[in-house]
């Protein structure tokens, strides 16, 4: 179970940011680092950083590479996520115009 600080509620929270906390947890939990997390699923530490911060949004592929690098069913980093019917969940980024 994930606890949310009081400032932010998770139903206002974009869900990457929910993403990252929910990963973060399940990693603090299997007291697990940042490292050996990122070398069992096979994907860079800082990627693994930027996923817990809500930087990015993983790929099917990777989300099923952590939830075996963490021994937990996928469905287990998406079940508390929480989003509104109707509300946008991850608000779109603005791309550079790299001219």
């Amino acid at each position: 179970m994930v606890i949310w600080p009081a400032r932010l509620s998770p139903a206002r929270m974009d869900v990457r940011k929910q993403f990252g906390r929910i990963l973060r947890g399940l990693r603090d939990a299997g007291e697990l680092t940042q490292e050996e997390l990122a070398y069992r699923a096979g994907i860079d530490v800082t990627y693994l950083s930027d996923l817990e911060r809500g930087k990015w949004n993983p790929s099917l592929a990777v989300l099923v590479d952590l939830a075996r690098a963490l021994a937990v069913h996928p469905s287990e980093l998406l079940k508390d996520l929480k989003v509104k019917p109707g509300d946008n969940p991850a608000p779109k980024r603005k791309r550079l115009d790299r001219r």
